[in-house]
């Protein structure tokens, strides 16, 4: 028996929701909120398209393409400055990461432009080739290859010598 598309549509949101949320908190610095948003816009704009996802030859690598999208679109339409000050969220139960570690990834990568941002998340968090990345961000395999230069550059230069002492841990 052939499934519905809604029903094909709610299994690969199922399966999605999770790698989506993790890379949206790595586009976002941490902003577990903003990347619950993204989630969700990227996910609704997959289902309005769904009806077409024949043509799509990986809905998965799509997505992730349309969560960079919207996040880029989101950096544009808002300051990169307002963030909301407060406590960190509530953090998942220790699995044996180091949160210290976590905290000044994350504040490194807040540190650095929007777009630079999405080519580190896309070639080394999500392990995508420089083609794949530069698909992905609608630019072309140099612009990938600079800006991934310039932002592992400064991702060094804030970290300083603390990625040694945590590497040491």
């Amino acid at each position: 028996m052939r499934k519905s598309r809604a029903d094909e549509f709610l299994e690969f949101a199922a399966a999605r929701t999770g790698p989506l949320f993790r890379s949206a908190c790595l586009l976002t610095s941490g902003d577990t909120h903003l990347a619950e948003d993204l989630t969700q816009e990227t996910l609704g704009r997959m289902y309005a398209l769904w009806g077409r996802i024949a043509r799509i030859g990986n809905p998965a690598a799509y997505a992730q393409t349309v969560l960079v999208r919207t996040f880029l679109s989101h950096q544009r339409r808002r300051s990169a400055t307002e963030r909301p000050l407060g406590e960190l969220p509530d953090r998942a139960p220790d699995n044996g990461e180091d949160p210290a570690l976590r905290i000044a990834l994350l504040d490194a990568l807040a540190g650095l432009a929007p777009k630079d941002r999405a080519v580190v998340v896309l070639r080394y968090w999500e392990d995508r080739s420089i083609e794949e990345t530069a698909d992905a961000l609608h630019v072309s395999s140099a612009a990938v290859r600079t800006r991934s230069v310039r932002a592992l550059a400064k991702l060094r230069e804030r970290l300083g010598g603390s990625i040694t002492e945590f590497a040491a841990r």
